[in-house]
């Protein structure tokens, strides 16, 4: 299977498991418009597709035994499979011995086939007059707006922070801010770093990103935007059906879909002259999503690998691409920038930041090995081995260190008084560090409350003996 035949596999796992996760009678919601049933057949295997085709003018139930022989015997166990499908997106129900087709989803599959019924579950489509919007456009669009959400996502700095793009990518745990803090207004505008999930998200295909990002968005809408997850999904269904380069009214989608539409501007997903326009626009990103098909929003030279690594940890990237560059600036020390080409080092330090963001050192191998310079891939291994070592020796080192807290001690009276607090502490496992020639103690924090009552009574005790 080729690698975007996987890609596409993942995409649509992934769509199934969160739609397998809903209540029978949101089914019975979604199914209601034709756009989402056919939505829904395009994301089944190919055996399941074929068992709703022949299911679909069939009225009465099917013997489970009739439907096995439509099917090599060596098949069967993928016929199985299919029929689970079905029967978990309650698209057919499984009778033990009979299968028999939901109604509606029945009905409503038919009328996206044939054209019938009084719905635009399809969109209104409306004449573009002026011609200004061509496909070029659309994909250039497309393009900027997700390259400008990477761009948040590993935080070039830059005055375009849509709060919708801030919130998702906050929920989906790409981002987070330093001081661990969740999203508010005020800290709206506060630098967020980049976490390990963020960076293992830069390395998936555009395809699975915004279907990544979608599903965050699913999530949110129903938990934190208290919108009906039935319309929002019907919506999303419906954009995969419309056409590239046609305009569509804004005027049948309801208020919520309305709301999606403008938080899915920022992603590139949608077109709109002017935010009050009463016609959008689907990009490549939005007719693609139940299609099946690749998108890219990345220029040609940058999929066909950039990166040079030498063995002295010097590293050559062949890109002009501001993102491409940002990524990089990630885990190394940049040095020279000419107009196609940035030259850097990969140090012990670029690395340890890298680290403190979450980024591990096999997602720092794995990128630049992905996005490695042809040459470069002509060797086993891609990377100089030395360079790979070190990159995971640097991860090892730190992690060995452990940050914890602790309370210092360091104004003794004499060493006698020294002493004794530390005679007292070390049973208690409570000494972390001492220097008896500076007379300064270092103890755990769970052990501070007992040293310092110790230490009060200890000085009350002198103090007694002292008056005496």
């Amino acid at each position: 299977m080729s690698s975007s035949a996987e890609v596409a596999k993942g995409v649509t796992n992934s769509i199934q498991e969160y739609l397998q996760s809903l209540p029978r009678q949101t089914f019975d919601q979604l199914y209601a418009q034709p756009a989402t049933c056919l939505a829904t057949l395009r994301l089944l295997p190919p055996i399941a597709k074929q068992v709703v085709m022949r299911l679909l003018y069939t009225q009465k139930p099917v013997a489970k035994a009739d439907v096995e022989v439509w099917c090599f015997p060596d098949h069967r166990g993928d016929l199985q499979d299919s029929l689970s499908k079905l029967s978990r997106l309650h698209i057919c129900t499984d009778y033990e011995e009979h299968l028999q087709m939901n109604r509606i989803f029945q009905e409503n599959f038919h009328n996206a086939l044939v054209g019938g019924g009084d719905h635009v579950s399809f969109g209104q489509p409306m004449n573009d007059n002026k011609g200004e919007v061509d496909i070029a456009l659309l994909d250039r669009h497309a393009a900027e707006s997700w390259e400008t959400v990477l761009h948040q996502l590993v935080g070039t700095p830059g005055d375009r922070r849509p709060k919708a793009v801030t919130k998702l990518l906050l929920a989906s745990g790409l981002q987070e801010f330093p001081d661990d803090g969740g999203y508010s207004e005020t800290n709206e505008h506060q630098k967020m770093n980049i976490t390990s999930k963020g960076f293992q998200f830069l390395l998936l295909d555009v395809n699975v990103q915004v279907w990544s990002l979608l599903l965050q968005y699913l999530g949110l809408a129903e938990r934190q935007l208290n919108m009906d997850i039935v319309q929002v999904l019907n919506f999303l269904f419906q954009i995969g059906s419309l056409e590239l380069g046609q305009a569509y009214s804004v005027e049948p989608l309801t208020d919520t879909q309305r709301r999606v539409m403008e938080d899915l501007k920022y992603f590139g997903i949608f077109y709109q002259r002017t935010k009050k326009s009463r016609k959008f626009y689907p990009t490549r990103m939005a007719t693609s999503l139940t299609s099946g098909s690749m998108v890219s929003s990345r220029k040609p030279e940058d999929s066909q690998g950039y990166i040079i690594v030498e063995t002295n940890f010097r590293m050559y990237a062949y890109t002009d691409s501001p993102l491409q560059i940002a990524i990089l600036s990630l885990f190394v020390s940049l040095q020279a920038r000419f107009q196609n080409m940035v030259t850097g080092l990969i140090t012990r330090d670029a690395i340890r930041e890298a680290l403190t963001k979450g980024i591990t050192s096999d997602q720092i191998i794995t990128y630049l090995t992905a996005h490695a310079h042809p040459e470069l891939k002509k060797q086993s291994p891609i990377l100089p081995q030395t360079v790979i070592d070190q990159i995971r020796l640097w991860e090892m080192e730190r992690n060995r260190l452990r940050l914890s807290g602790a309370w210092l001690y360091s104004d003794f009276t004499d060493l006698n008084e020294f002493t004794q607090i530390v005679n007292y502490a070390e049973p208690l496992g409570a000494v972390l560090w001492k220097n008896e020639k500076r007379r300064t103690l270092a103890v755990t924090e769970e052990g501070h409350e007992n040293v310092k009552s110790f230490r009060k009574r200890a000085a009350a005790a002198r103090a007694g003996g002292a008056g005496r």
